[in-house]
């Protein structure tokens, strides 16, 4: 796997597996339910990705919209793709909301909230935590597909 996913936690803060992309949990919370959608391959540019990457990323995207939205009933989403300290292509999926969501029973409040998100403002998660997010957010991918977690 690429540094980029394995600095984000692979394979602990695997929430779902795609052919061409890793939907991660993000260690460091910017609000509840903020995810890392990673590039599986060695790709240091988005233009380089192969042409299938792209068609997936669609279904990608609609899963993570789909399960968010059920997880924590965000207002809107931001996908950042800065790509400054880690190289390979990843977006930060931040789910964002007035005042406070809770996911796992960890409660978090969107500070950056109706502005840009406040990425320093991140709630680090320990491993418990991010087991527990993991958890809760898992069968909501698996419902989509009509798979049966657990």
């Amino acid at each position: 796997m690429n540094p980029t996913a394995v600095k984000f936690g692979f394979p602990d803060t695997l929430v779902r597996e795609y052919r061409h992309w890793l939907v991660l949990l993000r260690p460091a919370q910017v609000t509840a339910g903020s995810l890392v959608l990673a590039a599986k391959g060695d790709a240091r540019a988005y233009g380089d990705l192969p042409v299938e990457a792209f068609a997936e990323q669609a279904e990608v995207v609609a899963d993570i919209e789909t399960a968010l939205r059920s997880a924590v009933n965000f207002d809107k989403i931001n996908y950042l793709m800065l790509m400054m300290v880690d190289p390979d292509v990843h977006f930060h999926v931040i789910p964002r909301y007035a005042g406070e969501r809770t996911l796992a029973g960890i409660s978090i409040t969107d500070a950056g909230w109706p502005g840009p998100p406040d990425l320093a403002s991140a709630t680090a998660l320990d491993a418990g935590q991010v087991e527990a997010m993991v958890g809760a957010l898992r069968p909501l991918f698996a419902r989509r597909h009509g798979e049966v977690d657990g």
